[in-house]
């Protein structure tokens, strides 16, 4: 790890980016793909940052995939001019598609009913414009997408569309990405494969051999690239890391992606034995997944945990057992505090970081923890650079 000195920070708690490990990860995410022959679309919602998309197209991403309309708008803002939106749009949505596309950016979107394939015909006929479209498969996530036996018909109703051009599936497999057994989370994969390798097969036959097979990500990466069927990859992650994904492990072994983001809290409040008192809490860090987990500024084997919506607490190792004996309830909590301090038989850990000290934290959930902030600041080793988040959601 990188990271800057006190110093160099504005504020806290301050969302920062070691730019050298970035890069490696970037860098060996494109060799992956570059090797495998498939198209690498990184996936935007991940980082919702113009100025690291364009380090990701710089290397030889061909575009980005955005999840929503608001994403798409600012990336070609930016001057991104090959975006995917890989979620079926709301209604209010298709207008605001077609108005990209009247820019000169190539814009894709998928879907998974006649109805929503209807609406964005409408909309890219109005606006004059030719819109890709991709079916959009269900393969076990269950959160969007048709299934299977389904994608034929959809595909002939976006051919058959004026003003959409019937570009190919997605096969996105969320459910696979974190599963921690990593031999069903590769058979679970290769099972997907073999499902979409028929329907390509079935498309062809049918006179639609689709041009694009997209999906993946950086959980089952390895299987992806190796599967022979996906012809782009949507990985996000890998360009940062977090703790879900190290938890996880790599689909081929070690990870070969590190850690590049992180989150720098400022110590306030030293007055317990066992724990100090930071300026991160829910509204620093996401709690959607794993807890941040201390990664420099306090004794090896630390903790983080929320405090409220603008602390947590840096818990010391030594004191874990004794936080631990008052299990879950908040008032055991406090007594287990109080009694910690009582008692003259232990002593304030030595190690503890001090009021004004850095905690450096590594958060659990890379993509709702970027949402929080308004920037990356990206140390290079001498300076800070601030990059805006400015794909975060904006009101119209």
């Amino acid at each position: 790890m990188n990271l800057p000195p006190a110093a160099d920070l504005p504020q806290t708690p301050l969302l920062v980016v070691d730019r050298a490990a970035l890069e490696r990860n970037l860098d060996r995410m494109q060799a992956l793909c570059d090797a495998a022959g498939v198209r690498l679309r990184a996936h935007g919602k991940m980082h919702k940052c113009s100025a690291l998309a364009r380090l990701q197209i710089a290397r030889g991403a061909v575009g980005l995939c955005c999840q929503t309309v608001g994403e798409a708008e600012a990336y070609a803002a930016a001057g991104i001019d090959d975006l995917l939106v890989t979620a079926p749009i709301p209604p209010w949505g298709a207008p605001r598609l077609a108005a990209l596309a009247k820019t000169g950016a190539r814009i894709g979107v998928v879907a998974d009913d006649e109805g929503q394939i209807d609406r964005l015909s409408d909309a890219a006929v109005a606006a004059g414009v030719t819109l890709d479209l991709v079916v959009d498969l269900d393969l076990g996530t269950h959160r969007a997408g048709c299934y299977p036996k389904d994608a034929l018909s959809l595909a002939r109703a976006a051919d058959a569309a004026p003003g959409l051009r019937f570009a190919g599936l997605q096969a996105y497999l969320g459910h696979l990405q974190h599963m921690d057994d990593l031999a069903l989370r590769r058979s679970a994969d290769e099972a997907a494969f073999a499902t979409l390798k028929g329907l390509v097969a079935e498309l062809t036959a049918a006179g639609l051999p689709p041009s694009v097979v997209t999906g993946g990500g950086t959980g089952t990466h390895a299987y992806d690239l190796a599967s022979g069927v996906y012809t782009e990859l949507q990985a996000g992650s890998y360009a940062i890391m977090d703790v879900e994904y190290d938890a996880c492990g790599g689909p081929d072994g070690p990870w070969g992606f590190e850690p590049a983001l992180f989150v720098a809290a400022t110590v306030v409040s030293a007055r317990h034995k066992s724990h100090v008192t930071c300026d991160a809490g829910f509204k620093a860090v996401s709690m959607d997944g794993p807890p941040a987990r201390v990664v420099a500024g306090a004794a090896e084997g630390s903790l983080w945990r929320p405090m409220g919506d603008e602390h947590g607490m840096i818990a010391h190792p030594a004191m874990l057992d004794v936080l631990k004996a008052a299990g879950r309830d908040r008032l055991g909590f406090a007594h287990a505090v109080d009694r910690a301090d009582a008692d003259p038989a232990l002593a304030f850990p030595a190690d503890a970081p001090k009021v004004g000290d850095l905690v450096w934290l590594q958060p659990g959930h890379c993509d709702p923890t970027i949402n929080l902030y308004d920037a990356l600041h990206v140390w290079d080793g001498k300076r800070l650079e601030r990059w805006a988040v400015d794909a975060r959601r904006v009101s119209s």
